[in-house]
Parts: C-alpha cells; structure tokens; sequence
C-alpha cells in the first residue's frame, strides 16, 4: 500500500490583504488560501489542519503530512506498529486497523514455503495443498526436479509427482500395449489390462465387463471358445460350454446338452432314464422294445 501526501499552499502578501478569520492584516506575513478566502498560518492551523491519528495533535502547516483512507499522520508518527520503522517511504500493509511494514505482516501472517522454509511474500505466486504452502518455483517434481507449475500432480507420501513421471516409475503397464494404466483397467490373471486391450483372442471382441473363458491362458469369448474349442452336441452340433449352468451328458465318446438328450423315436427326454443305444440314435425302452 502507499500512503498519500498532502498539506496547503502557502503565498506572501504584499498588498492590503486581511485574514478570513482574524482579521488582521497579511501584508507582508505568510498566508494560505483557500477556497473561501486567505487564513493566517495560526488560523490555518486552528481551523483546518488534520489531527494525527497517533500522536492526536494538530499537523501544522509547515508539517509533512501523510494520510492513508482517512487517518492523517505526521510524517514521523507514521511507523510500523511492531518495529517502529518509518513507513513514509516504504510499502505497508494495514491488518486489523495496525500499519505493519512488510517484513513485519510478512513474519507473523504471511506462509512460510515448506521447501525453502523463506516467507512467501504477499502478491507473490505460490501453491498450496494438504494445508502446506510453497512458492510456485519451490514447488517441483521429486523425480525431474522441474517445477510443477499448474500442471496436475500426484502425491506419493511425501513426494510430488508431475503425471509423466508418475506414471513411468509407479504406474501399472497393460500386459497386451505395454503402456501405463492411468485410470480404470482390468485385472485377469493378477495382470493389468486396459479395458480396451483386453478382447477376445479370436474375434478382438472387448470381453470387459462381459462372460469369458481361456483357453492355454488366452481369453476368449464364449462364441469363439465354443466353436474352436467346446465339445458339440451330438444332437444340435451346437457347442456345450456348460456356462450360464449349463448342464451336459456324456456317454462314450459322444455328448449331449440337458435339454437335447431325448428319444430318438418318440422324443421324450431320456435324463435320469435308462436308455439302448441303436447305433448312432439312442432310444427309450418302449421304442427299443418296438424294434
């Protein structure tokens, strides 16, 4: 802040020339005009001069006066509340009504920079975070050194990171792209995966969030497994994957789903039934018997 100056104008009369106030002659004598006519310097005084709001005595004509809003000081009056210093040519700050210099405001309310342990000077550019502060230079990464600025970072403990950083010494890496996991991902076999590099290994279908299986480590999903790898149905020839509960029947080298173990004549479901098989047909009792 910077305080203002001010005080009157004073001239010499040399011509008849009366006081506004008193009266009395100015010829020759020193005087102060004003709007409403010429004051003798002890009228002046009596009548218009300020009051200095520490010492509470008038500031005389003759005086330095320095203001700040509307306080009025003499100029030696006008000092820092805490040091005494002289605040007449010096930058100031006004908290809770007291005038402090700045090194005085700077030592009791400014931060001090938890990197360089200096006060952060009011008005200078600084970053604060998890109720620390620093100065916006103070402020670096602890892997590059190079000040974070308004950039995004990560905390990791104590330490700071800018994101590139991060992510090149911390971050996971996808097991297909092989670059780092910033967000979300997936997790299949304890390794990391983008959602988007983690597709079925037959048609690159995305299998996030859907229903998978692997086969020698590989995921695939359920369509690709079933025609490349599931046993078929001796009935349907669809494949038997056995998910979503899916259950199956097997006898000898040849397999069936639940539903799909029926008669071969009369179609009624042969689950939990002795049957004879006739080739490559089985058949229920009755029919077999019908033969």
């Amino acid at each position: 802040m910077q305080a203002g100056e001010g005080g009157p104008q004073t001239g010499t009369m040399t011509e008849c020339f009366d006081c506004d106030n008193c009266k009395e002659s100015l010829y020759g004598r020193k005087y102060i005009q004003m709007d409403n006519g010429p004051y003798c310097i002890p009228c002046y005084d009596a009548h218009f001069a300020n009051t200095c709001d520490e010492c509470k005595e008038l500031i005389g004509h003759d005086c330095r006066e320095l203001y700040y809003e509307d306080r009025h000081y003499h100029e030696h009056c006008f000092r820092c509340f805490r040091c005494d210093r002289s605040l007449a040519d010096e930058p100031f700050t006004c908290q809770d009504e007291e005038l402090l210099c700045n090194d005085c405001y700077c030592n009791e309310f400014s931060s001090k920079c938890i990197a360089c342990e200096k006060t952060v000077m009011p008005g200078s550019r600084k970053l604060e975070y998890n109720g620390q502060t620093w100065h916006e230079h103070c402020f670096i990464c602890s892997s590059c050194q190079q000040p974070i600025g308004s950039r995004s970072f990560i905390p990791d403990k104590k330490d700071y990171y800018c994101v590139p950083c991060y992510e090149s010494k911390f971050a996971p890496r996808c097991t297909r792209c092989k670059k780092t996991l910033t967000k979300g991902g997936v997790t299949y076999r304890d390794e990391p995966w983008h959602k988007e590099c983690f597709v079925c290994t037959g048609c690159m279908t995305p299998l996030a969030g859907q229903q998978f299986t692997s086969q020698d480590d590989n995921p695939y999903c359920i369509k690709c497994f079933g025609n490349l790898y599931a046993k078929k149905c001796s009935a349907c020839t669809k494949p038997i994957t056995g998910f979503g509960g899916g259950k199956y029947i097997s006898f000898e080298d040849r397999h069936w789903h639940h539903n799909c173990f029926n008669c071969a004549r009369c179609d009624t479901s042969l689950v939990g039934k002795g049957f004879i098989p006739d080739n490559d047909e089985i058949l229920c009792r009755d029919c077999s018997n019908d033969l």
